[in-house]
Protein backbone atom coordinates (compact mmCIF):
# COMPACT_ATOMS: atom_id res chain seq x y z
CA UNK A 1 0.00 0.00 0.00
CA UNK A 2 1.13 3.67 -0.62
CA UNK A 3 2.39 5.50 2.12
CA UNK A 4 0.22 8.06 2.87
CA UNK A 5 2.61 11.57 3.75
CA UNK A 6 1.11 15.45 4.23
CA UNK A 7 2.78 17.91 1.66
CA UNK A 8 4.50 19.22 4.35
CA UNK A 9 6.46 15.97 4.95
CA UNK A 10 7.12 14.72 1.30
CA UNK A 11 10.67 16.42 1.52
CA UNK A 12 11.43 15.83 5.31
CA UNK A 13 10.38 12.21 4.24
CA UNK A 14 12.66 12.17 0.99
CA UNK A 15 15.54 13.83 3.05
CA UNK A 16 15.16 10.44 5.81
CA UNK A 17 15.17 7.84 2.80
CA UNK A 18 18.17 9.10 1.60
CA UNK A 19 19.93 9.47 4.51
CA UNK A 20 18.89 5.44 4.99
CA UNK A 21 19.75 4.72 1.69
CA UNK A 22 23.55 6.04 2.10
CA UNK A 23 24.35 3.94 4.70
CA UNK A 24 27.24 4.09 6.50
CA UNK A 25 28.78 6.11 4.23
CA UNK A 26 29.82 9.11 6.05
CA UNK A 27 29.48 12.61 4.61
CA UNK A 28 31.80 15.62 5.84
CA UNK A 29 29.16 17.33 8.20
CA UNK A 30 30.29 20.80 6.02
CA UNK A 31 29.04 19.40 2.83
CA UNK A 32 26.30 16.77 3.93
CA UNK A 33 22.94 18.85 3.05
CA UNK A 34 24.76 20.17 -0.27
CA UNK A 35 25.10 16.20 -1.24
CA UNK A 36 21.78 15.47 0.02
CA UNK A 37 19.76 18.15 -1.86
CA UNK A 38 21.22 17.69 -4.71
CA UNK A 39 20.54 13.61 -4.49
CA UNK A 40 17.15 14.66 -3.69
CA UNK A 41 17.10 16.87 -6.93
CA UNK A 42 18.42 13.97 -8.99
CA UNK A 43 17.56 10.92 -7.14
CA UNK A 44 21.15 10.29 -8.35
CA UNK A 45 23.24 8.78 -5.31
CA UNK A 46 26.61 9.22 -7.60
CA UNK A 47 26.59 12.10 -6.38
CA UNK A 48 28.17 11.64 -3.29
CA UNK A 49 30.87 10.58 -5.02
CA UNK A 50 30.86 13.04 -7.61
CA UNK A 51 30.66 16.70 -5.93
CA UNK A 52 33.99 18.20 -4.82
CA UNK A 53 34.13 20.96 -2.67
CA UNK A 54 37.52 23.11 -2.47
CA UNK A 55 38.60 24.31 1.04
CA UNK A 56 35.21 25.46 2.92
CA UNK A 57 33.60 25.91 -0.31
CA UNK A 58 30.65 26.18 1.52
CA UNK A 59 31.18 28.48 4.54
CA UNK A 60 32.43 30.51 1.78
CA UNK A 61 29.36 30.52 -0.56
CA UNK A 62 27.26 31.01 2.59
CA UNK A 63 29.20 34.04 3.74
CA UNK A 64 29.07 35.58 0.40
CA UNK A 65 25.32 35.01 0.31
CA UNK A 66 24.60 36.34 3.93
CA UNK A 67 27.06 39.55 2.56
CA UNK A 68 23.75 39.69 0.06
CA UNK A 69 25.89 38.64 -3.21
CA UNK A 70 24.45 38.25 -6.41
CA UNK A 71 23.91 34.88 -8.16
CA UNK A 72 24.12 34.47 -12.29
CA UNK A 73 23.38 31.89 -13.79
CA UNK A 74 24.05 30.20 -17.99
CA UNK A 75 20.15 29.21 -18.12
CA UNK A 76 16.58 30.67 -17.53
CA UNK A 77 15.64 27.34 -16.00
CA UNK A 78 18.39 27.13 -12.98
CA UNK A 79 17.04 30.83 -12.38
CA UNK A 80 13.51 29.80 -11.96
CA UNK A 81 14.94 26.70 -9.49
CA UNK A 82 16.77 29.29 -7.39
CA UNK A 83 14.74 30.34 -4.06
CA UNK A 84 14.75 33.92 -4.60
CA UNK A 85 12.40 34.92 -1.84
CA UNK A 86 15.26 33.78 0.46
CA UNK A 87 18.14 35.81 -1.39
CA UNK A 88 16.21 38.92 -1.77
CA UNK A 89 16.29 38.98 1.93
CA UNK A 90 19.79 39.01 2.17
CA UNK A 91 19.93 41.72 -0.45
CA UNK A 92 20.80 39.38 -3.94
CA UNK A 93 19.47 39.01 -7.07
CA UNK A 94 19.60 36.31 -9.71
CA UNK A 95 21.07 37.28 -13.03
CA UNK A 96 21.00 35.13 -16.36
CA UNK A 97 21.54 37.15 -19.77
CA UNK A 98 21.39 34.52 -21.56
CA UNK A 99 17.80 35.71 -23.16
CA UNK A 100 19.14 39.08 -23.52
CA UNK A 101 18.77 40.32 -27.26
CA UNK A 102 22.01 42.32 -27.57
CA UNK A 103 23.76 39.28 -25.76
CA UNK A 104 22.42 36.66 -29.00
CA UNK A 105 23.13 39.56 -31.30
CA UNK A 106 26.49 40.16 -29.72
CA UNK A 107 27.45 35.88 -30.11
CA UNK A 108 26.31 36.12 -33.56
CA UNK A 109 28.20 38.98 -34.45
CA UNK A 110 31.55 37.84 -33.09
CA UNK A 111 31.05 33.82 -34.10
CA UNK A 112 30.90 32.52 -30.14
CA UNK A 113 28.44 31.26 -27.69
CA UNK A 114 25.61 33.07 -25.93
CA UNK A 115 27.27 31.54 -22.55
CA UNK A 116 30.59 33.61 -23.24
CA UNK A 117 28.97 36.93 -24.19
CA UNK A 118 26.67 36.83 -20.55
CA UNK A 119 29.83 35.74 -18.30
CA UNK A 120 31.80 38.59 -20.01
CA UNK A 121 28.45 40.64 -19.06
CA UNK A 122 28.25 39.32 -15.36
CA UNK A 123 31.96 40.50 -14.92
CA UNK A 124 30.89 43.83 -15.56
CA UNK A 125 28.25 43.36 -12.34
CA UNK A 126 29.62 45.61 -9.60
CA UNK A 127 28.69 42.91 -6.80
CA UNK A 128 30.49 40.30 -5.88
CA UNK A 129 28.65 36.99 -7.51
CA UNK A 130 28.27 33.32 -7.06
CA UNK A 131 28.00 31.12 -10.61
CA UNK A 132 25.76 28.66 -10.90
CA UNK A 133 26.79 27.08 -14.51
CA UNK A 134 24.28 23.75 -15.29
CA UNK A 135 24.38 24.02 -18.93
CA UNK A 136 27.22 25.61 -20.70
CA UNK A 137 30.85 24.42 -20.55
CA UNK A 138 31.66 27.54 -22.28
CA UNK A 139 30.30 29.72 -19.46
CA UNK A 140 33.31 27.69 -17.16
CA UNK A 141 36.12 28.47 -19.94
CA UNK A 142 34.97 31.91 -20.24
CA UNK A 143 34.93 32.59 -16.13
CA UNK A 144 38.34 30.95 -16.52
CA UNK A 145 40.01 32.83 -19.39
CA UNK A 146 38.91 36.02 -17.34
CA UNK A 147 39.84 34.85 -13.83
CA UNK A 148 43.03 34.09 -14.96
CA UNK A 149 43.14 38.39 -16.69
CA UNK A 150 41.79 39.98 -13.68
CA UNK A 151 38.63 40.63 -14.56
CA UNK A 152 36.09 38.44 -12.48
CA UNK A 153 36.73 37.31 -8.69
CA UNK A 154 33.75 34.93 -8.12
CA UNK A 155 32.58 34.62 -4.46
CA UNK A 156 31.88 31.10 -5.74
CA UNK A 157 31.78 28.13 -8.79
CA UNK A 158 28.87 25.82 -9.05
CA UNK A 159 30.45 24.05 -12.36
CA UNK A 160 28.13 21.47 -13.04
CA UNK A 161 27.25 21.35 -16.74
CA UNK A 162 25.70 18.30 -17.96
CA UNK A 163 26.92 16.49 -21.62
CA UNK A 164 29.37 15.29 -23.51
CA UNK A 165 31.29 17.64 -25.45
CA UNK A 166 34.01 19.74 -23.17
CA UNK A 167 32.07 19.23 -20.19
CA UNK A 168 34.75 17.02 -18.25
CA UNK A 169 37.38 19.54 -19.42
CA UNK A 170 35.11 22.61 -18.59
CA UNK A 171 35.08 21.55 -14.98
CA UNK A 172 39.01 20.42 -14.49
CA UNK A 173 39.77 24.44 -14.97
CA UNK A 174 37.52 25.04 -12.70
CA UNK A 175 39.30 22.16 -10.13
CA UNK A 176 42.86 23.23 -10.88
CA UNK A 177 41.86 26.99 -9.99
CA UNK A 178 42.41 28.68 -6.76
CA UNK A 179 38.87 30.06 -6.58
CA UNK A 180 36.18 28.51 -4.35
CA UNK A 181 34.35 25.84 -6.05
CA UNK A 182 31.63 23.05 -5.92
CA UNK A 183 32.06 21.05 -9.10
CA UNK A 184 30.21 17.66 -10.26
CA UNK A 185 33.24 16.01 -11.62
CA UNK A 186 32.19 14.13 -14.69
CA UNK A 187 29.38 14.35 -17.19
CA UNK A 188 26.70 14.82 -14.74
CA UNK A 189 24.98 18.14 -13.50
CA UNK A 190 22.30 20.14 -14.81
CA UNK A 191 20.49 23.43 -14.37
CA UNK A 192 18.96 21.51 -12.08
CA UNK A 193 21.53 20.42 -9.94
CA UNK A 194 23.28 24.37 -10.25
CA UNK A 195 20.00 25.39 -8.29
CA UNK A 196 19.81 22.84 -5.37
CA UNK A 197 23.50 23.61 -4.63
CA UNK A 198 22.58 27.29 -3.96
CA UNK A 199 19.47 26.35 -2.19
CA UNK A 200 21.17 23.96 -0.02
CA UNK A 201 23.58 27.12 0.80
CA UNK A 202 20.20 29.97 1.34
CA UNK A 203 18.02 27.21 3.23
CA UNK A 204 21.14 27.11 5.47
CA UNK A 205 21.07 30.71 6.41
CA UNK A 206 17.20 30.70 6.26
CA UNK A 207 13.59 29.03 6.14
Amino acid sequence: MMEQIKPMDIEKRSFEIITELLGDRKLDPENELVIKRVIHTSADFDYADNLVFSSHAVQKGIQALREGCDIVTDTQMARSGINKTILAKLGGEVHCFMSDPDVAAEAKERGITRAIVSMERAAKLSKPCIFAIGNAPTALVSLHEQMNEGKIAPALIIGVPVGFVNVVESKELILASDVPYIVARGRKGGSNVAAAICNALLYQIMR
